[in-house]
């Protein structure tokens, strides 16, 4: 596994990054189809913690994107955003078998503000169902998607009432 560590506006020492590289290379015991993985070290403001040391951790592989993150006091503090990604990847596991049932629903999280951030990002063809499965892996509430059988954008959303929904554009 390719093992990318990056500071934003920081400098990343070569301790830090040995110490980043050695915790995140264990996440490749739960998921074996790891090619590479980005984590980026900041210092942000957030509300409690002051300024807090922030972890983001970024995991490609085999199609799947898991990303984690954790903010704390030290950035040598437990890379609890690595735990994260275990649990988003033994879901995904659990999800892959039980995507078809009900059961597999997240309950929906509460509505966010405006808009904070534009992404750009290739599209790569797949159905709604893998499109669910990316989107709970991200955990966001939405998916945009290129659908393999028409080849048009949709969107998979996760509906109040558990459930999944998806939208397509007129023909």
């Amino acid at each position: 596994m390719h093992v990318i560590v990056q500071g934003k506006h920081m400098d990343v020492t070569p301790a830090l990054r040995d110490y980043a590289e050695t915790k995140v290379g264990k996440i490749a015991r739960y998921f074996d189809q790891i090619q590479d993985a980005q984590v980026v070290l900041s210092v942000e403001r957030r509300g409690g913690l002051g300024k807090a040391q922030v972890v983001e951790i970024t995991v490609r592989g085999d199609g799947v994107v898991l990303r984690g993150e954790d903010a704390s006091s030290d950035m040598y503090a437990k890379y609890r955003s690595k735990m994260i990604l275990k649990r988003r990847i033994e879901e995904s596991r659990r999800k892959a078998r039980l995507l078809s049932s009900a059961e597999a629903a997240l309950r929906a999280g509460p509505p966010g503000g405006g808009i904070v951030r534009t992404k750009r990002f290739a599209m790569k063809p797949m159905t709604p169902e893998d499109a669910v499965l990316q989107m709970e892996l991200l955990g966001h509430d939405f998916f945009v998607f290129r659908n393999a059988s028409t080849m048009e954008v949709n969107v998979v959303y996760r509906r109040n009432d558990g459930g999944y929904g998806v939208i397509e554009p007129e023909p």
